[in-house]
């Protein structure tokens, strides 16, 4: 059986770092769907088939990716096109928190599962604020560190 996993929504693939989670990804699933949210309310999100054509240019040589817009709930539509999981890229221990408590409510809600992907260690981004605060546990932040 071919496993396909859901990029959504906030997918940014002109991120450093972006490029290599997608790949991490295609390691671990058949096809991988990188959807962009619309909401024609909101007159900042009307160029998301714009969005799509850029994204889709980036992953033009991959047959394994497909890039395309959708509206509503995310869950709902990763089950209409099949996934099996939520994939969401993180760049940042920020990031990863919100990413993990917002996995846990996806899962309570509907049931679906989320996996997060950090990208390599040399495109990790952190805040100084939150290098300060792991240095004062005593952590090794190096990885964290371009």
């Amino acid at each position: 059986m071919k496993k396909t996993a859901l990029f959504a929504g906030t997918f940014d693939p002109y991120t450093i770092g972006h490029h290599s989670i997608v790949k991490r990804a295609m390691a671990m699933f058949d096809k991988i769907i990188i959807a962009i949210g619309r909401n024609n309310a909101k007159a900042s999100q009307t160029d998301a088939e714009k969005r799509v054509e850029n994204i889709a240019r980036i992953y033009a040589d991959e047959p394994r990716v497909e890039v395309v817009t959708y509206e509503g709930l995310t869950a709902d539509f990763a089950r209409e096109q099949g996934a099996c999981c939520l994939l969401r890229g993180v760049r940042s221990v920020k990031d990863f928190e919100y990413e993990r408590d917002l996995a846990d409510l996806n899962r309570e809600i509907s049931g679906i599962e989320t996996i997060i992907l950090p990208c390599e260690p040399q495109y990790a981004a952190i805040s100084s604020s939150a290098v300060r605060e792991l240095m004062s546990y005593g952590k090794d932040v190096s990885k964290f560190l371009p």
